[in-house]
């Protein structure tokens, strides 16, 4: 018997930041949520949904961004495949660097692992950095601890030096 059949399937914590500044942004945060839940895992948590300002200097317009925890059954490399897919499904067209985009779905945290590849850094790399990360982060999960830091969610985000715009834009329901 392989273990999904033994009921033993590998749960693992994963929590994703999604977001745009292109088209319907409300629309395409709700539909990157359902297929998320449709093709990753249950959700556990969401984030109040965060206006933000552009990061990085090469986009223009506000974004709409979310802070999501799921369980999945997925490998990293799998969770990674599954977002890349959901992303240009839903018109992401990976151009210029930290520019316009309709969906970006970025790995905050895998359960506490660190996972370093070419094509796949947990925690995110810059999460530290961006209070746009942070703030959604904090809200939900704010006593989590970065394993490489060794800070809580919290913590980051007192210590993080960006100064950008982030406003709610529409309040968690839970």
């Amino acid at each position: 018997m392989d273990k999904q059949t033994m009921g033993l399937i590998q749960k693992n914590t994963v929590v994703l930041i999604i977001g745009g500044n292109m088209g319907d942004r409300v629309q395409l945060i709700a539909e990157t949520t359902n297929k998320l839940i449709d093709r990753v895992g249950s959700l556990n948590k969401s984030s109040s949904i965060y206006e933000t300002a552009a990061w990085g200097g090469n986009s223009e317009g506000a974004y709409l961004n979310q802070v999501l925890v799921l369980d999945t059954s997925l490998s990293p490399n799998q969770l990674l495949e599954t977002i890349q897919n959901i992303e240009n499904e839903l018109g992401r067209v990976r151009g210029e660097k930290w520019g316009n985009r309709t969906m970006d779905i970025d790995v905050l945290y895998y359960n506490d692992l660190v996972i370093s590849e070419e094509h796949l850094k947990v925690p995110h790399s810059y999460l530290p950095e961006r209070k746009f990360v942070l703030i959604p982060l904090a809200e939900i999960l704010p006593d989590q601890i970065h394993p490489i830091l060794k800070l809580s969610n919290r913590e980051l985000l007192t210590r993080c030096q960006d100064e950008s715009s982030v406003d709610i834009y529409q309040k968690s329901p839970t």
